[in-house]
């Protein structure tokens, strides 16, 4: 990994992701808005600041892996792997287009740097748990992280919870998850569809340690991973309070935006809010 990027620059980062989200759904014409949109701060945040990781060398044995288990949200994924290097940003442009490398769910096999495929919800942690299972029996890789994301409309699938179990029963302290606290799933607010209640005492019922943040503060991601990677007995669960549909106003908190895709008008808005940091600078036009 290069140089790693200062919290400035990483909020700005964040935002590039956005943009690019934006225009990656905008000419998809389908896709998952509110949720690439609010996980643009710890996407930043891992590639370009936590992760050792090298996209010139994507199978490099000493890599940090990432794996995303809401693959929904791939976008923001696509857009951090493109930023980082691992392939052209142009491509980026090709989302969900017959034959393209970056389809709507990700497939591993398909693009270099993806480490799981993620579409059916709750199997991600599933995969990050076996792959940091692997690890804790080799001894020269102590040193090497995986990082999971999930949803919480995904806390509804079982698997999640047999995953969390098997985790905390073989204390894979190499292992640091994060849960999308955003409080939306496709059909409607979290605590309506299926109330998830005092997440902390749930995951610490499993064995995990338990982390709360704010999900938009990048100082707050970083200080949790590395409290997390401290912990050597346990794996780690970074709850993240998110707003879905960050930093584009007419998104954000709306459920309706979970899973769909901007048209130019509102791409063309989206856009001039994500550049002006909405109003509070200048900026050129969307088509410049």
């Amino acid at each position: 990994m290069g140089e790693k990027l200062s919290i400035i620059q990483l909020q700005r980062k964040a935002n590039d992701l956005r943009e690019d989200v934006i225009r990656m759904l905008e000419t998809a014409g389908s896709g998952h808005c509110a949720g690439s949109l609010d996980l643009a701060d710890i996407m930043a945040t891992l590639y370009f600041y936590i992760m050792n990781i090298d996209p010139a060398n994507p199978d490099w044995s000493e890599r940090d892996v990432f794996f995303l288990s809401n693959g929904h949200t791939v976008p923001v994924l696509y857009a951090a792997m493109a930023e980082a290097g691992y392939f052209s940003k142009e491509e980026l442009l090709t989302l969900r287009k017959l034959g393209s490398r970056l389809q709507g769910h990700p497939e591993r096999s398909r693009l270099p740097g993806l480490e799981n495929t993620s579409g059916p919800l709750g199997s991600g942690l599933s995969q990050a748990a076996g792959y940091a299972y692997a690890l804790q029996y080799l001894d020269d890789s102590k040193h090497r992280f995986v990082y999971c994301m999930m949803g919480d409309g995904e806390l509804d699938e079982g698997n999640i919870w047999e995953s969390a179990m098997f985790a905390g029963k073989y204390k894979l302290s190499q292992l640091v998850a994060f849960i999308d606290r955003n409080n939306i799933q496709i059909d409607g607010n979290t605590e309506d569809v299926m109330p998830l209640g005092d997440l902390r005492a749930k995951w610490e019922s499993f064995g995990w340690h338990v982390l709360e943040i704010d999900g938009h503060n990048i100082q707050s991601i970083i200080d949790a991973v590395n409290t997390g990677k401290a912990i050597t007995n346990r794996p780690t669960v970074i709850i993240s309070y998110t707003i879905p549909g960050k930093g584009v106003d007419f998104m954000e908190y709306d459920y309706h935006w979970h899973g769909v895709a901007p048209n130019s008008e509102q791409a063309k808005n989206a856009m001039q809010k994500l550049r002006t940091l909405d109003g509070k600078i200048t900026s050129g036009d969307y088509n410049e």
